[in-house]
């Protein structure tokens, strides 16, 4: 078995409401930060698979984005492969 490494970024789906983003934009005049909007906050999870090849690790972390790292009804997420750790 070999380890690899990916990122899961969960971020609300369009037209979901996202009050973390929406706080965030609104808190930013009071930072003096201005042109900036369209904020939208997500959460990313990081983790190392065993698996006997890439595929089979890349299936595994699909169905954990999308049984447990998100709720598909109101959020989308994308896979990052990393590289292994202790590399660049």
């Amino acid at each position: 078995m070999t380890a690899y490494r990916f990122a899961v970024a969960v971020m609300p789906k369009e037209g979901i409401l996202d009050p973390q983003g929406r706080a965030v934009e609104q808190s930013l005049p009071h930072l003096h930060v201005a042109d900036v909007s369209g904020v939208r906050v997500g959460r990313r999870v990081e983790l190392t698979v065993e698996a006997p090849d890439p595929l089979a690790a890349r299936a595994t972390v699909e169905r954990l984005a999308g049984e447990v790292f998100s709720n598909p009804i109101i959020e989308a997420w994308t896979i990052e492969a990393l590289a292994p750790e202790g590399r660049p």
